[in-house]
């Protein structure tokens, strides 16, 4: 309902989001087993599923998660996954068609901010001296979680060493 989002996809934000902001739109695929041969599948999805309804045979046999098996209906497009061959192409090459992105109010960390042309090794900004900026005020395409909490402290070292030569000059 709300788009996509993950790791792999953070990794190819940049590229993706000025496609995107040109207008035009950006077909990716997705593997929802990757760990298993389209072959593989086939066969796991020869066997009789008896009175159960496709998700829950999926969500048994294949051990797809809800969100899989409802990628998979979302985005079949016209492809007919009762066929065994099909539905198991499908699973391992999903077609999605990337529209447009989410606004600010969205963003779980956003491009953009001070260059790091206009700034010394301390993240001082070079135009304004004593001003030190750090984490999400600098242009880097930020990752989130974990990586990105590193980066902020980081770059809050690097900038707080910055402040206190700064001072102790003064």
């Amino acid at each position: 309902k709300n788009g996509l989002e993950g790791g792999a996809l953070y990794a190819l934000s940049k590229g993706l989001r000025e496609e995107l902001q040109q207008g035009s739109t950006r077909d990716i695929s997705l593997d929802l087993k990757p760990g298993s041969e389209e072959q593989a599948l086939v066969s796991s999805l020869s066997t009789p599923r008896g009175k159960m309804s496709l998700s829950n045979f999926l969500r048994k046999k294949l051990n797809l998660a809800p969100i899989q098996i409802a990628l998979l209906h979302e985005f079949k497009n016209n492809t007919d996954i009762q066929n065994t061959d099909k539905l198991a192409a499908l699973i391992k090459n999903l077609p999605v068609e990337l529209i447009g992105i989410n606004g600010i109010e969205r963003a779980i960390s956003s491009a953009g901010g001070v260059k790091f042309s206009n700034l010394d090794d301390q993240l001082m900004i070079k135009k304004q001296p004593g001003q030190f900026v750090a984490g999400e005020m600098l242009d880097w395409e930020a990752p989130t979680g974990g990586y990105l909490l590193q980066g902020c402290f980081a770059t809050g070292v690097v900038a707080a060493d910055g402040i206190a030569t700064y001072l102790n000059a003064a």
